[in-house]
């Protein structure tokens, strides 16, 4: 239920973000300042993965141990807090000391990068507090307030600069400021709901970590660091290639289309907020089979979801595609290839929070070392012959492997898999729901009309086989349940 109020309040984000930077950012914005609004933000939270120490993953891994209301939970936010200052006051100074190496790259095709460089800075010190204390009201069940504040407000803040630009009450210049600085308000609006739960008196209680928690703390923090910082590389590294190799405009069209693709894990990112408290629970009490439940019910509803957005968006990527301007069509290949690699991410489930809270976490370091390895030599490669293109290759084959080799090790160690046999079905569905997608032809030179025929006959030859032939039953459960909510009561069985 958590889930699915969460994932609505998403894709409220999701079309928000979609008329920022799907629709506003094209009109208003020439395709190199994309490139550099999308280059900054990249850059900043990659910064804030420096700066977090690991102290984000910490907090969903043992805040569960800490829990007590009555010991103000052993001053455990007080704890993340001074660890995440350190860690943003070491990195803002590395990133003004090494200033002039990190800019030297991008000299000569994205010269425009140096001048707001430092701005990296602010984007990344607001994020890295705003993911810790989201992970904390995680921790506390307390997962739509976080929702609602990043995915409605911060995003509805970014539409009104838009305008703003738009009607010229401010330049450019000024757009990307407050665009870097908004993103202290996600994090104040945490802040006061902290306040507000009465959680903020943690502050001021004394830390009071257990010595057989220190050093299991401090050596599961330095491996989460150290992945989850190779993790946001592979994330960063796409786009930072291609502001280098080929510019601001390659890397404008990239990450306008990498936006575009996130429709895919919406439902996954939901699912994965109220998933992430169990997994830790489970594995705090030894409850394996419930894990193993949990890891194929998320893998199959991803996979059914992220299948059937597959789906409708292929059908209507010409589309789609011809509300961009020209240039953006480059980016059709680079929609498909990130769409494959994001689906195969999807329906490998919760493989990585099992890993990373398992007493197996060390080794998902060495996987993320092979796709950062792979990320970055199939872009050096593919990046001069395919353009675009060959970066969105380069991610997918990444995710594939990387994933692979998760499935592999837990399979291996605990005995738990996200396969069930009706997702072969369902894998099936998609393919012959995309061989109709391709042999549907144009009802009319309307686009908006062949947007709607072309969604309907896809929704209906997913959805129909789906429910009528019972699939997935909890699907059907859920779907039966929701309608008896909408009924009024006098109505109800």
């Amino acid at each position: 239920r958590d889930a699915f109020r969460t994932m609505i309040i998403s894709y409220l984000g999701l079309v928000l973000g979609y008329l920022n930077k799907g629709v506003l950012f094209v009109i208003i914005l020439q395709t190199d300042q994309i490139g550099l609004i999308n280059l900054l933000i990249s850059i900043g939270l990659l910064f804030s993965q420096f700066a977090s120490l690991g102290v984000v993953n910490t907090t969903w891994k043992f805040f569960p141990y800490f829990r007590n209301e009555d010991r103000n939970n052993y001053g455990f936010l007080k704890l993340v807090v001074i660890i995440a200052l350190i860690g943003s006051v070491i990195t803002a100074l590395l990133a003004i000391i090494f200033g002039d190496t990190v800019t030297s790259f991008y000299a000569e095709n994205s010269s425009e990068f140096i001048k707001y460089y430092y701005w990296i800075i602010p984007i990344g010190v607001a994020n890295v507090f705003y993911l810790l204390f989201e992970n904390y009201l995680r921790g506390l069940y307390k997962n739509l307030f976080p929702a609602f504040v990043y995915e409605i407000l911060f995003r509805l803040t970014i539409t009104g600069l838009l305008f703003a630009l738009y009607f010229k009450t401010i330049s450019f210049e000024e757009f990307l400021i407050g665009n870097s600085l908004s993103f202290f308000i996600p994090l104040l609006l945490l802040l006061i709901y902290l306040i507000r739960l009465g959680e903020i008196k943690s502050l001021r209680t004394k830390i009071q970590v257990p010595k057989r928690f220190k050093s299991i703390i401090v050596k599961y923090g330095l491996f989460s660091y150290t992945n989850s910082l190779g993790a946001m590389v592979v994330t960063t590294l796409d786009i930072a290639m291609i502001a280098s190799m080929i510019g601001l405009s390659g890397a404008g069209v990239y990450s306008t289309v990498i936006y575009l693709t996130s429709a895919l894990q919406v439902p996954y990112r939901s699912i994965i907020r109220v998933s992430v408290p169990f997994v830790s629970l489970y594995w705090k009490e030894k409850k394996i089979k419930e894990m193993n439940t949990l890891y194929r019910n998320v893998s199959t509803m991803s996979l059914i979801i992220g299948g059937y957005l597959f789906t409708v968006v292929w059908a209507n990527r010409i589309e789609l595609f011809s509300f961009l301007p020209k240039e953006f069509e480059a980016g059709i290949l680079v929609f498909l290839f990130l769409m494959i690699g994001k689906l195969f991410d999807m329906y490998m489930g919760i493989n990585s929070m099992i890993l990373n809270t398992s007493k197996k976490y060390r080794v998902d370091i060495l996987f993320t070392f092979v796709m950062i390895l792979l990320v970055g030599i199939l872009n050096y490669l593919f990046i001069p012959i395919y353009g675009i293109s060959g970066a969105a290759i380069s991610t997918m084959l990444a995710l594939i492997v990387y994933n692979l080799l998760r499935l592999i090790y837990v399979w291996y160690h605990y005995k738990i898999h996200p396969f069930q046999l009706n997702q072969i079905v369902i894998i099936l569905l998609i393919f012959a729901v995309i061989a109709l997608g391709e042999f549907t032809p144009d009802v009319s030179s309307n686009t908006y009309l062949n947007l709607f025929v072309k969604s309907s006959m896809v929704s209906m030859a997913f959805g129909i086989p789906m429910l009528l032939f019972r699939i997935e039953p909890k699907l059907n459960d859920y779907l039966k349940k929701f309608v008896n909510r909408l009924k009024p009561t006098s109505q109800k069985p």
